[in-house]
Protein backbone atom coordinates (compact mmCIF):
# COMPACT_ATOMS: atom_id res chain seq x y z
CA UNK A 1 0.00 0.00 0.00
CA UNK A 2 1.51 3.94 -1.34
CA UNK A 3 0.43 6.58 1.02
CA UNK A 4 1.43 9.92 -0.12
CA UNK A 5 0.99 13.22 1.26
CA UNK A 6 -1.20 15.45 -1.78
CA UNK A 7 -2.05 18.58 0.91
CA UNK A 8 -0.51 19.95 3.70
CA UNK A 9 -1.89 23.56 4.32
CA UNK A 10 -2.64 24.53 7.70
CA UNK A 11 -4.97 22.16 9.05
CA UNK A 12 -6.06 20.44 5.96
CA UNK A 13 -4.64 17.43 5.07
CA UNK A 14 -5.32 14.99 2.03
CA UNK A 15 -3.49 11.90 1.46
CA UNK A 16 -3.74 9.50 -1.67
CA UNK A 17 -3.75 5.85 -0.97
CA UNK A 18 -2.88 3.09 -3.57
CA UNK A 19 -3.49 -0.56 -3.20
CA UNK A 20 -1.71 -2.52 -5.92
CA UNK A 21 -3.99 -4.95 -8.09
CA UNK A 22 -1.55 -7.57 -6.69
CA UNK A 23 -2.07 -7.05 -3.62
CA UNK A 24 -6.24 -6.82 -4.05
CA UNK A 25 -6.26 -10.30 -6.13
CA UNK A 26 -3.72 -11.65 -3.40
CA UNK A 27 -6.56 -10.38 -0.72
CA UNK A 28 -9.15 -12.18 -2.54
CA UNK A 29 -7.69 -15.18 -2.81
CA UNK A 30 -7.21 -15.43 0.90
CA UNK A 31 -11.11 -14.32 1.23
CA UNK A 32 -11.85 -17.05 -1.09
CA UNK A 33 -9.62 -19.59 0.37
CA UNK A 34 -11.00 -18.86 3.62
CA UNK A 35 -14.96 -19.32 2.19
CA UNK A 36 -13.96 -22.88 0.66
CA UNK A 37 -15.08 -24.95 4.02
CA UNK A 38 -17.90 -22.70 4.82
CA UNK A 39 -19.43 -22.09 1.24
CA UNK A 40 -22.42 -24.70 0.32
CA UNK A 41 -23.15 -25.36 -3.11
CA UNK A 42 -25.64 -27.66 -4.75
CA UNK A 43 -23.84 -30.53 -6.80
CA UNK A 44 -20.11 -29.67 -4.94
CA UNK A 45 -18.69 -31.63 -1.65
CA UNK A 46 -18.12 -29.25 1.23
CA UNK A 47 -14.88 -27.92 0.47
CA UNK A 48 -14.29 -29.27 -2.69
CA UNK A 49 -15.55 -26.09 -4.62
CA UNK A 50 -13.09 -25.07 -7.33
CA UNK A 51 -11.14 -21.91 -6.53
CA UNK A 52 -12.14 -20.58 -10.02
CA UNK A 53 -15.83 -21.15 -9.66
CA UNK A 54 -16.12 -19.35 -6.12
CA UNK A 55 -14.55 -16.54 -7.29
CA UNK A 56 -16.60 -16.20 -10.47
CA UNK A 57 -19.81 -16.29 -7.93
CA UNK A 58 -18.23 -14.57 -5.09
CA UNK A 59 -15.14 -12.58 -6.71
CA UNK A 60 -17.13 -9.04 -6.92
CA UNK A 61 -18.79 -9.34 -3.63
CA UNK A 62 -15.97 -10.49 -1.74
CA UNK A 63 -14.07 -7.69 -3.52
CA UNK A 64 -16.28 -4.66 -2.06
CA UNK A 65 -15.98 -6.31 1.13
CA UNK A 66 -12.26 -6.20 0.15
CA UNK A 67 -12.57 -2.60 -0.38
CA UNK A 68 -14.84 -1.62 2.44
CA UNK A 69 -12.06 -3.11 5.10
CA UNK A 70 -9.35 -1.02 3.15
CA UNK A 71 -11.12 1.86 3.59
CA UNK A 72 -11.87 1.60 6.94
CA UNK A 73 -9.05 0.78 8.74
CA UNK A 74 -6.34 2.45 6.15
CA UNK A 75 -8.45 5.89 7.45
CA UNK A 76 -7.66 4.91 11.03
CA UNK A 77 -4.07 3.82 10.69
CA UNK A 78 -2.84 6.05 8.32
CA UNK A 79 -3.76 8.61 10.87
CA UNK A 80 -2.77 7.30 13.81
CA UNK A 81 0.77 6.28 11.81
CA UNK A 82 0.82 10.41 11.10
CA UNK A 83 0.11 11.49 14.65
CA UNK A 84 -2.91 13.08 13.91
CA UNK A 85 -6.19 13.72 15.32
CA UNK A 86 -8.93 14.44 12.79
CA UNK A 87 -11.16 16.80 13.94
CA UNK A 88 -14.29 15.05 11.60
CA UNK A 89 -14.78 11.71 10.07
CA UNK A 90 -12.29 12.56 7.49
CA UNK A 91 -13.98 12.50 3.61
CA UNK A 92 -12.84 9.82 1.10
CA UNK A 93 -13.08 10.17 -2.33
CA UNK A 94 -13.35 7.00 -5.17
CA UNK A 95 -13.72 6.94 -8.73
CA UNK A 96 -17.06 7.70 -9.51
CA UNK A 97 -15.65 6.25 -13.13
CA UNK A 98 -17.94 2.71 -13.66
CA UNK A 99 -15.48 1.18 -15.72
CA UNK A 100 -12.93 2.17 -13.11
CA UNK A 101 -14.88 0.40 -10.53
CA UNK A 102 -15.41 -2.30 -12.22
CA UNK A 103 -11.72 -3.30 -13.05
CA UNK A 104 -10.74 -2.64 -9.31
CA UNK A 105 -13.73 -5.52 -8.45
CA UNK A 106 -12.49 -7.54 -11.34
CA UNK A 107 -9.02 -7.09 -9.38
CA UNK A 108 -7.23 -5.44 -12.75
CA UNK A 109 -6.50 -2.53 -11.52
CA UNK A 110 -5.26 -0.41 -8.49
CA UNK A 111 -7.64 0.86 -5.64
CA UNK A 112 -6.83 4.55 -5.20
CA UNK A 113 -8.53 6.61 -3.04
CA UNK A 114 -8.11 10.03 -1.19
CA UNK A 115 -8.43 11.02 2.72
CA UNK A 116 -9.59 14.60 2.47
CA UNK A 117 -9.49 15.51 6.58
CA UNK A 118 -8.62 18.52 8.74
CA UNK A 119 -6.56 17.99 12.13
CA UNK A 120 -7.25 19.18 15.95
CA UNK A 121 -4.85 22.10 16.43
CA UNK A 122 -1.63 21.45 19.04
CA UNK A 123 -1.15 23.44 21.30
CA UNK A 124 0.43 23.54 24.86
CA UNK A 125 -1.88 23.34 28.22
CA UNK A 126 -0.98 26.13 30.16
CA UNK A 127 -1.05 26.58 34.20
CA UNK A 128 -4.62 28.20 35.64
CA UNK A 129 -3.45 28.58 38.79
CA UNK A 130 -3.15 32.12 38.26
CA UNK A 131 -7.06 32.19 37.56
CA UNK A 132 -8.77 34.42 40.23
CA UNK A 133 -12.92 34.69 39.40
CA UNK A 134 -15.63 36.00 41.66
CA UNK A 135 -18.70 33.60 42.11
CA UNK A 136 -21.47 35.88 42.54
CA UNK A 137 -24.03 34.25 45.83
CA UNK A 138 -27.37 36.33 47.13
CA UNK A 139 -28.20 35.53 50.53
CA UNK A 140 -31.58 34.38 50.21
CA UNK A 141 -33.92 36.74 52.53
CA UNK A 142 -36.32 35.11 55.31
CA UNK A 143 -38.82 37.33 53.43
CA UNK A 144 -38.24 36.11 49.97
CA UNK A 145 -39.05 32.29 50.99
CA UNK A 146 -42.25 33.90 52.89
CA UNK A 147 -43.35 35.33 49.72
CA UNK A 148 -42.50 32.04 47.83
CA UNK A 149 -45.01 30.06 50.56
CA UNK A 150 -47.92 32.79 50.29
CA UNK A 151 -47.60 31.97 47.13
CA UNK A 152 -48.15 28.32 47.68
CA UNK A 153 -51.00 29.13 50.11
CA UNK A 154 -52.68 30.70 47.15
CA UNK A 155 -52.69 27.84 44.60
CA UNK A 156 -53.94 25.53 47.92
CA UNK A 157 -56.69 27.57 48.84
CA UNK A 158 -59.76 26.52 48.69
CA UNK A 159 -63.08 28.45 47.51
CA UNK A 160 -66.74 29.10 48.20
CA UNK A 161 -69.80 29.98 45.65
CA UNK A 162 -71.18 33.13 45.96
CA UNK A 163 -73.71 35.36 45.10
CA UNK A 164 -73.23 38.31 42.91
CA UNK A 165 -70.77 39.56 40.19
CA UNK A 166 -67.19 38.13 39.68
CA UNK A 167 -64.76 39.82 40.72
CA UNK A 168 -60.47 39.88 40.39
CA UNK A 169 -59.04 36.75 42.70
CA UNK A 170 -62.80 34.74 42.12
CA UNK A 171 -62.84 31.23 40.45
CA UNK A 172 -65.66 30.84 37.78
CA UNK A 173 -66.72 27.89 36.02
CA UNK A 174 -67.38 28.12 32.38
CA UNK A 175 -68.10 26.55 29.32
CA UNK A 176 -66.23 28.35 26.25
CA UNK A 177 -66.36 28.03 22.42
CA UNK A 178 -63.87 29.57 20.78
CA UNK A 179 -64.37 30.58 16.75
CA UNK A 180 -62.56 32.17 13.96
CA UNK A 181 -64.41 34.35 11.44
CA UNK A 182 -67.09 32.45 12.61
CA UNK A 183 -65.89 29.18 13.07
CA UNK A 184 -64.60 26.57 15.70
CA UNK A 185 -60.84 25.91 15.81
CA UNK A 186 -59.27 23.03 17.67
CA UNK A 187 -59.14 23.61 21.10
CA UNK A 188 -61.35 26.16 21.69
CA UNK A 189 -63.85 24.47 23.60
CA UNK A 190 -64.45 23.32 26.94
CA UNK A 191 -66.79 22.22 29.18
CA UNK A 192 -66.96 22.89 33.32
CA UNK A 193 -63.66 24.35 33.29
CA UNK A 194 -62.16 25.89 36.19
CA UNK A 195 -60.46 29.80 35.75
CA UNK A 196 -59.38 32.08 38.50
CA UNK A 197 -59.65 35.75 37.42
CA UNK A 198 -56.52 37.64 37.37
CA UNK A 199 -54.22 34.74 37.09
CA UNK A 200 -53.31 35.26 33.50
CA UNK A 201 -53.72 31.63 32.65
CA UNK A 202 -55.57 32.68 29.62
CA UNK A 203 -54.82 34.94 26.15
CA UNK A 204 -54.27 38.03 27.38
CA UNK A 205 -57.69 39.64 27.55
CA UNK A 206 -60.26 36.89 28.41
CA UNK A 207 -60.14 37.11 32.19
CA UNK A 208 -61.39 40.64 32.47
CA UNK A 209 -64.27 40.46 30.26
CA UNK A 210 -65.36 38.09 32.66
CA UNK A 211 -65.41 40.36 35.81
CA UNK A 212 -68.59 41.24 36.69
CA UNK A 213 -70.72 38.42 35.06
CA UNK A 214 -72.67 36.40 37.62
CA UNK A 215 -73.81 32.82 37.51
CA UNK A 216 -75.84 32.20 34.72
CA UNK A 217 -74.73 34.46 32.46
CA UNK A 218 -73.81 34.63 28.93
CA UNK A 219 -71.39 36.13 26.53
CA UNK A 220 -69.46 36.25 24.00
CA UNK A 221 -65.97 37.94 24.17
CA UNK A 222 -63.73 38.96 21.98
CA UNK A 223 -59.69 39.03 21.83
CA UNK A 224 -56.76 38.80 19.98
CA UNK A 225 -53.61 35.63 20.27
CA UNK A 226 -50.30 37.07 20.85
CA UNK A 227 -48.20 37.33 17.79
CA UNK A 228 -45.55 34.49 19.66
CA UNK A 229 -49.12 32.25 20.27
CA UNK A 230 -47.51 29.08 19.96
CA UNK A 231 -50.02 27.27 18.14
CA UNK A 232 -48.90 29.33 14.46
CA UNK A 233 -52.56 28.35 13.08
CA UNK A 234 -53.82 30.92 15.50
CA UNK A 235 -50.84 33.12 16.21
CA UNK A 236 -52.04 37.20 16.09
CA UNK A 237 -55.44 36.04 15.17
CA UNK A 238 -59.01 37.40 16.54
CA UNK A 239 -60.60 35.04 17.68
CA UNK A 240 -64.74 35.23 19.81
CA UNK A 241 -65.36 32.89 22.53
CA UNK A 242 -69.19 32.40 23.44
CA UNK A 243 -68.84 31.99 27.33
CA UNK A 244 -71.61 30.65 29.49
CA UNK A 245 -70.98 31.15 33.60
CA UNK A 246 -72.19 27.90 35.88
CA UNK A 247 -70.87 29.25 39.24
CA UNK A 248 -68.98 31.97 41.04
CA UNK A 249 -66.65 31.36 43.86
CA UNK A 250 -64.68 33.36 46.18
CA UNK A 251 -61.47 32.62 47.39
CA UNK A 252 -60.91 31.29 51.32
CA UNK A 253 -58.09 32.80 53.69
CA UNK A 254 -55.41 30.31 53.58
CA UNK A 255 -53.56 31.03 56.80
CA UNK A 256 -49.72 29.63 57.43
CA UNK A 257 -49.82 26.54 59.36
CA UNK A 258 -49.09 22.98 60.00
CA UNK A 259 -52.83 22.23 58.30
CA UNK A 260 -51.86 23.56 55.38
CA UNK A 261 -48.31 21.88 55.40
CA UNK A 262 -50.42 19.07 55.98
CA UNK A 263 -52.43 19.04 52.75
CA UNK A 264 -49.55 19.66 50.87
CA UNK A 265 -48.26 16.20 52.11
CA UNK A 266 -45.89 17.83 54.78
CA UNK A 267 -45.93 17.30 58.71
CA UNK A 268 -45.00 21.36 59.29
CA UNK A 269 -44.89 24.84 57.95
CA UNK A 270 -41.00 24.29 58.91
CA UNK A 271 -40.96 21.50 56.72
CA UNK A 272 -42.51 23.29 53.80
CA UNK A 273 -40.52 26.46 54.48
CA UNK A 274 -37.18 24.41 54.52
CA UNK A 275 -38.27 23.09 50.82
CA UNK A 276 -39.37 26.36 49.34
CA UNK A 277 -35.29 27.52 50.83
CA UNK A 278 -33.98 24.66 49.10
CA UNK A 279 -35.79 25.22 46.26
CA UNK A 280 -34.75 28.88 46.18
CA UNK A 281 -31.26 28.33 46.42
CA UNK A 282 -30.78 25.73 43.94
CA UNK A 283 -32.26 28.03 41.72
CA UNK A 284 -29.58 30.51 42.84
CA UNK A 285 -26.96 28.61 42.90
CA UNK A 286 -27.30 27.19 38.86
CA UNK A 287 -27.26 30.78 38.02
CA UNK A 288 -24.45 31.37 40.15
CA UNK A 289 -22.59 28.15 38.41
CA UNK A 290 -23.25 29.70 34.86
CA UNK A 291 -22.14 33.27 35.92
CA UNK A 292 -18.81 31.40 36.93
CA UNK A 293 -18.85 29.16 34.24
CA UNK A 294 -18.94 31.99 31.87
CA UNK A 295 -16.07 34.12 33.74
CA UNK A 296 -14.10 30.65 33.56
CA UNK A 297 -14.60 30.36 30.40
CA UNK A 298 -13.90 33.98 28.93
CA UNK A 299 -10.14 33.79 31.22
CA UNK A 300 -9.45 30.43 28.91
CA UNK A 301 -10.63 32.22 25.88
CA UNK A 302 -7.94 35.05 26.62
CA UNK A 303 -5.45 32.34 27.12
CA UNK A 304 -6.09 30.33 24.23
CA UNK A 305 -5.87 31.52 20.80
CA UNK A 306 -5.56 29.34 17.60
CA UNK A 307 -6.59 28.36 14.20
CA UNK A 308 -9.66 25.96 14.57
CA UNK A 309 -10.41 23.50 12.00
CA UNK A 310 -12.91 24.64 9.18
CA UNK A 311 -15.39 22.10 9.01
CA UNK A 312 -15.92 21.80 12.95
CA UNK A 313 -16.95 25.65 13.15
CA UNK A 314 -19.12 25.38 9.95
CA UNK A 315 -21.12 22.63 11.96
CA UNK A 316 -21.08 24.63 15.38
CA UNK A 317 -21.66 27.93 13.09
CA UNK A 318 -25.09 26.34 11.28
CA UNK A 319 -26.12 24.29 15.01
CA UNK A 320 -26.54 28.71 16.33
CA UNK A 321 -27.73 29.86 13.04
CA UNK A 322 -30.72 27.19 13.08
CA UNK A 323 -31.89 28.10 16.42
CA UNK A 324 -31.49 31.65 15.89
CA UNK A 325 -33.67 31.85 12.88
CA UNK A 326 -36.39 29.39 14.27
CA UNK A 327 -36.42 31.33 17.01
CA UNK A 328 -37.00 34.61 15.07
CA UNK A 329 -39.38 32.68 13.24
CA UNK A 330 -41.39 31.39 15.99
CA UNK A 331 -41.41 35.09 17.52
CA UNK A 332 -42.55 36.77 14.55
CA UNK A 333 -38.97 38.84 14.57
CA UNK A 334 -36.31 39.86 12.18
CA UNK A 335 -32.71 41.22 12.14
CA UNK A 336 -33.80 44.37 12.16
CA UNK A 337 -36.24 43.95 15.52
CA UNK A 338 -33.18 43.08 17.13
CA UNK A 339 -31.24 45.99 16.11
CA UNK A 340 -28.15 44.10 13.60
CA UNK A 341 -28.35 42.77 9.79
CA UNK A 342 -28.35 39.41 9.06
CA UNK A 343 -24.81 40.12 7.67
CA UNK A 344 -23.94 41.51 10.99
CA UNK A 345 -25.47 38.58 12.89
CA UNK A 346 -23.71 35.97 11.15
CA UNK A 347 -20.23 37.83 11.64
CA UNK A 348 -20.79 37.74 15.22
CA UNK A 349 -22.21 34.21 15.46
CA UNK A 350 -19.27 32.69 13.18
CA UNK A 351 -17.30 34.50 15.61
CA UNK A 352 -19.29 32.75 18.43
CA UNK A 353 -19.11 29.49 16.64
CA UNK A 354 -15.05 29.65 16.55
CA UNK A 355 -14.91 30.72 20.32
CA UNK A 356 -17.20 27.70 21.37
CA UNK A 357 -14.76 24.88 19.29
CA UNK A 358 -11.77 26.51 20.21
CA UNK A 359 -13.09 25.98 24.27
CA UNK A 360 -14.17 22.49 23.33
CA UNK A 361 -10.59 21.76 21.99
CA UNK A 362 -9.54 22.90 25.03
CA UNK A 363 -11.79 21.41 27.80
CA UNK A 364 -11.45 18.15 25.83
CA UNK A 365 -7.59 18.12 25.91
CA UNK A 366 -7.62 19.33 29.78
CA UNK A 367 -9.85 16.31 30.39
CA UNK A 368 -7.86 13.79 28.34
CA UNK A 369 -4.78 14.55 30.41
CA UNK A 370 -6.79 14.40 33.69
CA UNK A 371 -8.28 11.29 32.70
CA UNK A 372 -11.60 12.63 33.25
CA UNK A 373 -14.34 10.20 32.01
CA UNK A 374 -18.28 9.85 31.85
CA UNK A 375 -19.47 7.08 33.28
CA UNK A 376 -22.10 4.72 32.46
CA UNK A 377 -24.27 5.41 35.06
CA UNK A 378 -23.92 8.59 34.24
CA UNK A 379 -24.99 8.01 30.35
CA UNK A 380 -27.78 6.10 31.72
CA UNK A 381 -28.91 8.98 33.96
CA UNK A 382 -28.55 11.58 31.13
CA UNK A 383 -30.93 8.92 28.82
CA UNK A 384 -33.78 8.26 31.91
CA UNK A 385 -33.86 12.35 31.47
CA UNK A 386 -34.57 12.72 27.86
CA UNK A 387 -36.77 9.26 28.24
CA UNK A 388 -38.94 11.28 30.64
CA UNK A 389 -39.27 14.09 28.03
CA UNK A 390 -41.30 11.93 25.95
CA UNK A 391 -43.78 9.97 27.94
CA UNK A 392 -45.19 7.53 25.65
CA UNK A 393 -42.41 7.27 23.39
CA UNK A 394 -39.78 5.60 25.54
CA UNK A 395 -39.29 2.96 22.93
CA UNK A 396 -38.88 5.26 20.31
CA UNK A 397 -36.12 7.34 21.97
CA UNK A 398 -34.45 4.45 23.27
CA UNK A 399 -34.23 2.90 19.79
CA UNK A 400 -33.08 6.44 18.54
CA UNK A 401 -30.21 6.42 20.79
CA UNK A 402 -29.28 2.74 20.51
CA UNK A 403 -28.80 3.59 16.55
CA UNK A 404 -27.35 6.91 16.66
CA UNK A 405 -23.99 7.36 18.08
CA UNK A 406 -23.83 10.90 17.32
CA UNK A 407 -26.68 11.22 19.66
CA UNK A 408 -24.69 9.39 22.55
CA UNK A 409 -22.02 11.63 21.88
CA UNK A 410 -24.25 14.44 22.16
CA UNK A 411 -25.40 13.42 25.26
CA UNK A 412 -21.67 12.46 27.25
CA UNK A 413 -20.55 15.82 25.51
CA UNK A 414 -22.07 18.24 28.37
CA UNK A 415 -21.39 15.67 31.13
CA UNK A 416 -17.89 15.49 30.09
CA UNK A 417 -17.77 19.50 29.96
CA UNK A 418 -19.34 20.23 33.27
CA UNK A 419 -16.93 17.62 34.88
CA UNK A 420 -14.08 19.18 33.55
CA UNK A 421 -15.44 22.83 34.48
CA UNK A 422 -15.42 21.31 37.91
CA UNK A 423 -11.82 20.01 37.92
CA UNK A 424 -11.33 23.43 37.05
CA UNK A 425 -12.36 24.96 39.44
CA UNK A 426 -10.68 23.11 42.31
CA UNK A 427 -7.09 24.42 40.45
CA UNK A 428 -8.05 28.21 40.29
CA UNK A 429 -8.65 30.96 43.09
CA UNK A 430 -12.39 31.20 43.51
CA UNK A 431 -13.72 34.75 45.50
CA UNK A 432 -17.57 34.60 46.76
CA UNK A 433 -19.11 38.37 46.41
CA UNK A 434 -22.39 39.02 47.85
CA UNK A 435 -24.89 40.51 45.15
CA UNK A 436 -28.74 41.07 44.83
CA UNK A 437 -31.17 39.13 43.26
CA UNK A 438 -31.23 41.57 40.33
CA UNK A 439 -27.67 41.41 39.46
CA UNK A 440 -27.58 37.76 39.96
CA UNK A 441 -30.46 37.50 37.12
CA UNK A 442 -28.99 40.08 34.98
CA UNK A 443 -28.35 38.11 31.52
CA UNK A 444 -25.33 38.49 29.54
CA UNK A 445 -25.77 39.92 26.35
CA UNK A 446 -24.49 36.61 24.47
CA UNK A 447 -23.62 33.03 25.58
CA UNK A 448 -20.38 32.42 24.55
CA UNK A 449 -20.12 29.10 25.97
CA UNK A 450 -17.77 25.90 24.78
CA UNK A 451 -18.59 23.73 21.86
CA UNK A 452 -21.14 20.35 23.46
CA UNK A 453 -18.89 18.63 20.50
CA UNK A 454 -15.58 16.81 21.83
CA UNK A 455 -13.48 16.52 18.70
CA UNK A 456 -12.12 13.51 17.47
CA UNK A 457 -15.69 11.62 18.31
CA UNK A 458 -16.17 10.83 14.79
CA UNK A 459 -12.69 10.02 14.06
Amino acid sequence: MQVTETLNEGLKREIKVVVPAADMESRLMERINDSKDKVRLKGFRPGKVPTAHLKRMYGKSFMAEIVNDIVTNSTRNVIAERDEKAAMQPEIVMTEDQEEAEKILAGEQDFAFELKYEIVPQFELQDVSDITIERPVVEVADEEIEDQVKQIAQSARSYEEKEGAAEDGDRVTLDYLGKIDGEPFDGGKAEGANLVLGSGNFIPGFEEQLVGLKKGDEKTITVTFPEEYGAEHLAGKEATFDVTIHEVAAAQEQELNDELAKKLGLESMDKLREIVRDQVQGQYGQMTRQKVKRSLLDALDERYQFETPEKLTEAEFNNIWNQVTADLERNGKSFEDEDTTEEAAREDYQKLAARRVRLGLVLSAIGEKAEITVTEQELQQALGEQLRRYPGQEQQVMEFYRNTPDAVNALRAPIFEEKVIDHLMEEISVNDKTVSKEELMAEEDEEFGSSTATAGDDA
